[in-house]
């Protein structure tokens, strides 16, 4: 699988989505920590927009950026638990060609050693569609932080090895960055 690494870094043009009904920009840790962790490893924010927890606004604003030729990731944050609002999980996985079922799998894995048996409830997910990876995660900053550090970092990294997603992902232009 080493052939799916590059040599060369490889910066992307990636879409921060926040899932709250109580948030703000200026109170959204999750998001901010999402748009400081992506710049600070060299890549672009290509847009960042702020939903209450409805299914077909999420939805549809996913499916937007999926169809873009310009967003090759999409971070969500919020939405994935278990209460009767939170619906980001059944937003999202009807818009995927494929799931990528490790990606929970080892997200409650780093998370257990944070949270515990509470990780059980988190119904982090992510896949791929239309040559954009969209990954969905719980609200929580330290959450968010545990996947950027733990897998995001890595894998949205052309260098890392024996293999990343920045291989699977389609060719973006260089995009200006919008709300």
């Amino acid at each position: 699988m080493s052939h799916l690494a590059s040599q060369d870094f490889v910066a992307l043009n990636i879409a921060v989505l926040t899932v709250s009904d109580t948030r703000t920009f200026e109170t959204d840790t999750s998001g901010q920590l999402f748009v400081d962790s992506l710049t600070e490893a060299g890549h672009r924010l290509a847009a960042r927009v702020l939903l209450k927890d409805d299914l077909y606004r999420i939805r549809a604003q996913v499916a937007s950026w999926i169809a873009e030729d310009d967003i090759q990731v999409v971070l969500i944050t919020g939405g994935t638990g278990f209460t009767g609002r939170d619906s980001t999980p059944e937003a999202v996985a009807c818009l995927l060609d494929k799931q990528v079922d490790g990606f929970g799998e080892l997200f409650r894995q780093l998370s257990e050693r944070e949270i515990g048996t509470s990780t059980i409830q988190s119904r982090a997910l992510a896949g791929l569609a239309n040559g954009t990876l969209v990954c969905c995660l719980p609200g929580s900053t330290g959450a968010c932080r545990t996947a950027w550090n733990g897998i995001l970092r890595e894998q949205l990294d052309a260098r890392h090895r024996p293999c990343n997603f920045v291989a699977h992902l389609k060719k973006a232009l260089p995009c200006e960055t919008r709300g």
